[in-house]
Parts: structure tokens; sequence; C-alpha cells
């Protein structure tokens, strides 16, 4: 007996019922993993509320981000 050849009129074989029932349970399998992971929460940006500008003039203070920068610049 011989195997049915598959449909190349468009260039591709054809469809079997194998092929279709693994693509339909790969796609089962990936929505129920979709739906099982954890959920990451969305946080909220808060806007920092900007220091009052000094009365004297300057601007320039000692923060933490600026102690990180020196501390990277030390030979």
């Amino acid at each position: 007996m011989r195997k049915p050849t598959p449909d190349t009129r468009e260039g591709r074989p054809g469809l079997n019922r194998r092929s279709l029932f693994a693509g339909a349970t790969t796609v089962g399998a990936l929505a129920a993993a979709a739906t099982l992971m954890p959920r990451v929460p969305v946080a909220e940006s808060t806007a920092a509320t900007p220091k009052p500008a000094p009365e004297k003039g300057g601007g320039y203070s000692l923060s933490d981000h600026v102690k990180q920068y020196y501390k990277t610049t030390l030979i």
C-alpha cells in the first residue's frame, strides 16, 4: 500500500491530522502557561517633589548620586 502523496499544488505539503493536533496542543499549552505566570505589578510613577531653590543662589548639593560618582573617579 502506498502513502498518500502530499498536496503540492501550492508548493507546500498538505495539512494532515497529526500536525493539526500537534499545533493545537502547542497553542493550548502556551495559553495555559501564560495564564499561570505571575503578573508583574505596574509601579505607579510618583513624581519626586523638587527641592525649593536656594535663596542666595547656588543649587549644588552633595547628593548620594554625586557621592557615588566621586567614588568611581578615585584611583
